[in-house]
């Protein structure tokens, strides 16, 4: 296997168009797939907010075809800006899945017909495997061994693993209805605070009294290890309704039920990890997905660092939205760690795809 590698990396899950270029190489000394370290020569990000804000959400449909427009020309700006001809790539990247199907097709469809036209391997990439390993491109990150935690905490996951090692990961909980960055969502939509949520909640909770409005914590003090969200949105709308009959929905009680919101949802999240940390007897925990750049999270995280001496990585703020880089630097991981893949001609996608049952799709 080449000790250092060129791979493009595709990420068209739902409504980001990612494309990165990295160039990566092995770490002597550390363990197949914790080894590698990565040059990002260059990537592209297309954000499909605007398009689907005004709906409150993403629209299947409006997402693929955005991905149609966007995924072509801003591979061709990420290749042009690196200086690298096509053919110098070793590989191929793009994520299968999960996501939603449409997509996934137009990154798959992109990603394979490039791999076969210069003749280089197309590796399908699960896009949770990607956020989960994208604190691995931080240099302090270094000191990460096999076993570890993983939260992947996102608008459609909320999941703790138990990482054995690279492609080999156990579900010790997940959410049971609405995942975290969900939650953001819907409470944001109720309140009136504008799309996507979670920024939107944590920058209004910057004003706000999280003790004003008693909010409740799901499954918090129960043994499992799974989540759950739904019953925290029925709580907000019912007090929006509460404060709209009363007429007292105003600017102040928007911050005040933000600051609650994003407090209930922290609590939730850093204690199920904490307990499964005590219940593994690991020490070491990885925090990757959108929800990952919440402030008040990564503070609260931190805190146990000193309380629990435990050690927390974070994804860089940048790379906690869907990415490029993410999916290049998981392909490149899998090669350096010694799974070179075979060339066919058909490719899948897979809208639904437990991360406890990754195989890596390769062709």
């Amino acid at each position: 296997m080449t000790e250092r590698l060129l791979v493009l990396g595709i990420e068209t899950s739902c409504d980001e168009t990612g494309v990165a270029l990295i160039r990566a190489s092995a770490t002597p000394g550390l363990p197949p797939g914790l080894g590698g370290q990565a040059e990002v020569l260059a990537q592209a990000l297309h954000s499909q907010v605007s398009l689907h804000a005004a709906y409150g959400g993403v629209v299947p449909e409006l997402a693929s075809r955005n991905h149609i427009q966007r995924l072509a020309p801003l591979s061709e700006q990420v290749m042009q800006e690196a200086g690298v001809p096509w053919r110098d790539l070793d590989a191929v990247a793009y994520t299968a899945g999960p996501g939603l199907a449409g997509a996934l097709l137009v990154g798959a469809s992109l990603g394979q017909g490039l791999a076969h036209a210069i003749g280089r391997p197309a590796i399908g990439i699960h896009h949770l495997e990607g956020h989960l390993l994208s604190p691995l491109l931080d240099p302090d990150a270094s000191g990460l061994r096999f076993p570890f935690l993983a939260l992947l905490v996102s608008g459609g996951h909320t999941q703790i693993m138990q990482v054995e090692g690279l492609g080999q990961y156990q579900m010790l909980g997940e959410t049971i209805d609405d995942a975290a960055g969900e939650a953001f969502d819907k409470s944001a939509q109720l309140l009136g605070l504008g799309y996507p949520g979670g920024p939107e909640i944590a920058r209004w909770s910057a004003q706000g009294d999280a003790q004003r409005f008693e909010l409740p914590r799901p499954l918090l003090k129960r043994p499992t290890l799974d989540f759950s969200f739904a019953g925290l949105k029925t709580a907000v709308l019912t007090q929006v309704q509460k404060l709209k009959t009363a007429g007292q929905l105003n600017d102040q009680a928007r911050a005040d039920m933000a600051a609650a919101v994003q407090a209930a949802i922290v609590e939730v999240l850093v204690t199920k990890c904490r307990k499964a940390l005590q219940d593994t007897g690991l020490k070491q925990i990885v925090v990757a997905g959108g929800v990952g750049a919440n402030q008040l999270l990564r503070k609260q995280f931190n805190a146990l660092q000193e309380t629990d001496q435990i050690e927390v990585l974070f994804a860089p703020p940048h790379l906690c939205t869907d990415n490029g880089v993410m999916i290049a630097w998981a392909a490149a991981l899998h090669l350096l760690a010694g799974r070179p893949p075979a060339m066919d001609s058909g490719f899948t996608v897979r809208p639904r795809w437990p991360l406890s049952t990754l195989s890596l799709k390769t062709s």
